[in-house]
């Protein structure tokens, strides 16, 4: 179902909720439509690692409309306004079914041009947009920023007592899983030396800082992702990616290894590596975000035209 849930802006656009199923789950969609465009061409977007859409994604989103962009913006199953349950399990196998179908929710629209569709990721979901364009040959663009490639690169970045640490506690949480029990969570951000699935010295600071004031969500997730995600590596996709794509690489990141990037990027065919001096949590806000919101902007426009 479609309502109005936002007036026009002083940028000329609207934003209505529109929800689609994802296996057995509702899940929850914005979509921003410019107000000068009859049939525009529309952008697909969602967040990173246990985030969900109002985690600093909506001012990309009002960015986009604002330049004539439509754009869909959802949470996945078990984050946010999203059904699901456990709650914010993280699995990035569940994720791309979940971008499959919203991509299917968007095509069946009439408002717009789904024929110029592109997708828009970052951190976790930079790898998801990977894997998705490789699939569907229809996507026309991918805008992948700061994103998770590989899993070995990225292990090795937190270092081998994280792992197994992580990895004991992974298989507890699966065990519980297979009896019913309640998951064991884990913290999603933590200060250096406490345990988290993300403790480098910017996670704390930089994570919190997109969560907004009030909001209810909970610094935890089940602990089988620590698992989990060594058998997901977007890098292996890239060959198959024949759209343009616009890759943002943190050449300060303590959490995604830039040469991964870098190699994943120059397996696409038609790709763009953009390398800025900053963390990853910098392209979120400030001048970083502006610089990288035009060039986003110029890049859709570009390519769905």
């Amino acid at each position: 179902m479609e309502h109005e849930s936002r007036e026009g802006s002083p940028e000329r656009w609207t934003r209505i909720d529109s929800d689609f199923v994802s296996g057995k789950s509702r899940c929850a969609g914005w979509l921003y439509l410019p107000e000068a465009e009859e049939l525009p061409p529309v952008v697909v977007m969602a967040h990173g690692f246990a985030a969900e859409r109002t985690f600093g994604l909506e001012p990309f989103a009002e960015r986009f409309a604002a330049a004539g962009l439509a754009v869909f913006l959802f949470d996945y199953r078990c984050f946010g306004d999203s059904e699901g349950q456990p709650r914010n399990l993280v699995d990035p196998f569940r994720h791309l079914a979940d971008w499959r179908a919203a991509i299917a929710h968007v095509r069946g629209m009439d408002r717009v041009d789904s024929n110029r569709l592109g997708l828009w990721g970052t951190s976790f979901s930079g790898g998801h947009v990977i894997v998705t364009a490789a699939r569907d040959g229809n996507v026309r663009a991918v805008s992948s920023q700061v994103p998770f490639v590989d899993p070995v690169s990225t292990f090795r970045r937190v270092g081998l007592a994280h792992v197994l640490r992580g990895s004991s506690l992974a298989l507890r949480d699966l065990l519980r899983a297979a009896t019913g029990r309640r998951p064991l969570y884990v913290p999603v951000v933590a200060e250096p030396g406490t345990f988290a699935t993300m403790n480098t010295p910017e996670s704390l600071p930089g994570y919190s800082a997109l969560v907004p004031g009030g909001a209810t969500w909970r610094n935890e997730c089940p602990a089988r992702i620590l698992l989990t995600m060594s058998f997901y590596r977007p890098m292996g996709a890239a060959r198959k990616v024949r759209c343009p794509a616009l890759v943002v690489l943190a050449e300060q990141d303590s959490l995604i290894d830039a040469r991964a990037v870098e190699r994943t990027a120059a397996r696409m065919q038609h790709a763009r590596l953009v390398r800025l001096p900053v963390g990853h949590f910098d392209v979120y806000s400030g001048a970083i975000f502006e610089r990288l919101v035009v060039e986003q902007i110029r890049f859709f426009n570009r390519h769905l035209a």
